[in-house]
């Protein structure tokens, strides 16, 4: 059984995550893939192709990308590379401290291009990455023509 693991789970949009996948064949090439709905509905994604290491396990803070969105060794490089489905979009969070973006991550046989809607991930799993952490508070700025948000620590 192929699994696919983000630690921490849920964190900051700005803090390093550990993606591993465990469970593959020595050598095999496989796909992962992130991918993500911005709040207005909109598809932006990414992935990287890998051979696993002898243990039959992917570590792209260890392993490089043999292609993809990127290549090399880069620990972030699927939450990094997110291109929009749709060209010319920017992946915008306005809802900072009500919700968090939901990154799917999911590992693939072989090479995958994401042209095959019936084709099944070997594993998957799910990232929260907050914008606000827990307890600060947004407080809105309106003076003359200025207008922001202040985010006070708890």
């Amino acid at each position: 059984m192929v699994e696919v693991t983000v630690t921490p789970q849920s964190s900051l949009a700005d803090r390093p995550v550990q993606i591993r996948v465990r469970g593959l064949s020595p050598s095999q090439l496989v796909t992962l893939r992130a991918w993500l709905e911005d709040e207005q509905g909109e598809r932006f994604q990414s992935c990287a192709f890998f051979r696993a290491d002898g243990a039959g396990e992917v570590d792209p803070g260890l392993h490089a990308a043999l292609g993809g969105s990127y290549s090399g060794v880069w620990p972030m490089g699927l939450f990094w590379f997110l291109q929009p489905d749709t060209p010319f979009r920017r992946l915008v969070k306005r809802d900072v401290a009500g919700s968090p973006f939901r990154v799917r991550l999911e590992v693939f046989n072989g090479l995958y291009m994401g042209t095959d809607p019936k084709e099944k991930p070997l594993g998957s799993c799910e990232a929260e990455r907050w914008y606000v952490g827990p307890g600060v508070q947004r407080v809105p700025i309106r003076e003359g023509r200025v207008r922001g948000a202040l985010f006070l620590p708890p």
